[in-house]
């Protein structure tokens, strides 16, 4: 169902809609609202200065008592924002031609300064929409990242290093920081909830290609599970959760892959107490950046038809075919064809760690 389109006259269409925050190097708005005030605060006193050095060429016609200094700062106030009581008024013939030589530039660059301001807020919203509008017309077959804590970063690290794109990765997160370091990482970003089916039709997600739900809260995590495959039925969809007892309410609500933190975490800092050894090689494995690594990727040409022992600079674990994995001790998958994918073990490219907001 279309939703109706708004009558003349009435709110604009993008407002109280929740705008793609994308990467920017512009100032803050409160910054750029003080550097305006500022300068027509000094505008207004420099006029009154003007007025008040030669007051002896301007008369009160209203107390007839002279210019004083707030006499100078009403008559600057008053001029600049174009409302001319002309009570006082310049009655010397220099201090006429002060006026319109360098009291009406003043006044001029005042209003111009005002409606600049306006025009410029106004300006940005319908470049945001539009910007909006652009981003979201040019999104698909992207991942979803919901939920840019510590797990979020990790993933994203990850398919960074994975080659993947910033621009095709999308972070959702209900924290203005995540969205903030989402952006310095140069992704898009949405601040708000992630189980709003209007949120996640905001960021494409019907068009996703991947989806990774790293939320922190396991009933969180089950209802975004569930709106995302209402939304995406085709996404493969990755869950993060802290229970292993909601690993299987998690895989019925739709996910593809289920990892559970706690018993990651318990199960490496038993291996690393039982064989020290064994835990410092799992949490190698896991670390990425340095020393081993486990990755899948795909035959190259120059593979094919080889033995999976035979590819040199990394050990082979499986072999994907057909969307079948086959194990490095188990047959069929003796000899390498293309399109097939290899599960492997090698050495980390070295990468800078990038910060992490909790």
């Amino acid at each position: 169902m279309k939703a109706p389109r708004p009558r003349f006259g009435s709110q604009a269409p993008w407002a109280g809609r929740a705008q793609v925050s994308l990467p920017s190097r512009n100032t803050s708005p409160a910054r750029e609202l003080l550097k305006r005030l500022g300068l027509a605060v000094g505008l207004l006193l420099l006029l009154t200065l003007i007025v008040y050095i030669d007051r002896d060429a301007y008369a009160d016609h209203a107390a007839n008592d002279g210019v004083s200094f707030v006499d100078a700062l009403y008559y600057a106030t008053v001029t600049m924002t174009t409302t001319g009581y002309g009570d006082i008024t310049p009655v010397m013939p220099h201090a006429r031609i002060i006026n319109v030589f360098v009291v009406t530039p003043i006044r001029i660059a005042f209003l111009v300064l005002l409606v600049g301001t306006t025009v410029e807020v106004l300006a940005n919203e319908g470049r945001r929409a539009l910007q909006d509008s652009r981003w979201r017309k040019t999104m698909r077959n992207h991942t979803v990242v919901i939920g840019y804590g510590t797990t979020g970063q990790s993933a994203t690290a990850t398919l960074l290093r994975g080659g993947m794109p910033p621009e095709r990765i999308v972070v959702i997160d209900t924290s203005p920081q995540a969205v903030a370091a989402a952006n310095r990482q140069g992704m898009a970003a949405f601040e708000g909830d992630a189980t709003a089916r209007e949120l996640l039709h905001r960021a494409e997600l019907p068009k996703a290609k991947e989806v990774i739900v790293t939320v922190g809260r396991d009933d969180t995590a089950i209802l975004a599970t569930l709106t995302v495959r209402q939304l995406n039925r085709g996404a493969h969809v990755v869950v993060a959760v802290r229970d292993s007892d909601n690993v299987a309410l998690i895989r019925q609500s739709g996910a593809d892959a289920v990892v559970t933190s706690s018993d990651a975490v318990g199960r490496l800092m038993g291996l690393s107490s039982i064989s020290p050894q064994l835990g410092e090689v799992i949490e190698d494995l896991l670390t990425s950046g340095d020393g081993l690594e486990i990755v899948q990727r795909q035959v190259t040409s120059e593979e094919s038809g080889k033995d999976p022992n035979e590819i040199d600079g990394e050990k082979v674990l499986a072999v994907v075919r057909n969307r079948t994995l086959r194990r490095y001790y188990e047959t069929g998958a003796e000899v390498l064809r293309t399109g097939d994918q290899l599960v492997v073990v090698r050495k980390a490219p070295v990468t800078p760690r990038t910060p992490r907001v909790e």
